[in-house]
């Protein structure tokens, strides 16, 4: 869809998934694995390895290609410092997509998925002509309902046992944006 770069924040760039980015991937997995634990699946060994990253990244590169996913990563130099995807992308009357994301460990508080945010929500409305885009937390994730909050999405509500996430089951609260 695009193989543009776009600046975020400081020297983080943004940029759509390539298939060379499995090692670099790779590598901030395995970097944030802790970080990352409770706030997504739970992840089988195999999942922090360049090996798996290429079985993933094919396959969001073949959602892409069929227009229901735009994965984006987040660099600084050729470190990857975060992803952001826009995934189940529907077209017809809703035209709509789930936005998900994650700052390596290091960047959080610079300002970096409030950027990312504003930047996806943007390129939504422009270049795919998308009318919401929807986002969900876990209630404890404040830092996140914070960057949404500010982004212009606003509470929809609680989701029960929405997500398994870290092992179990967990609650969420869902957002949205109106984009026009």
């Amino acid at each position: 869809m695009t193989a543009k770069t776009y600046s975020l924040t400081g020297n983080v760039e943004m940029r759509v998934l390539r298939a060379s980015d499995a090692e670099p991937m790779a590598a901030a997995y395995q970097h944030n694995r802790d970080h990352l634990a409770p706030w997504e699946p739970e992840r089988e060994d195999e999942f922090f390895t360049a090996a798996r990253q290429r079985q993933i990244i094919a396959s969001k590169l073949a959602q892409h290609a069929a227009g229901s996913e735009v994965p984006f990563v987040l660099l600084e130099g050729e470190r990857v410092v975060g992803a952001l995807t826009l995934t189940g992308i529907v077209r017809g009357p809703f035209l709509s997509a789930h936005l998900g994301y994650w700052v390596d460990k290091e960047y959080n508080g610079r300002g970096i998925g409030s950027s990312a945010i504003a930047f996806a929500a943007d390129f939504s409305r422009r270049e795919l002509a998308l009318h919401r885009l929807q986002a969900a937390t876990l209630p404890h994730n404040a830092a996140s309902q914070k960057i949404l909050k500010r982004a212009g999405f606003e509470e929809i509500g609680p989701a029960p046992s929405y997500l398994r996430i870290a092992g179990s089951w967990q609650d969420h609260i869902l957002y949205q944006r109106i984009l026009y």
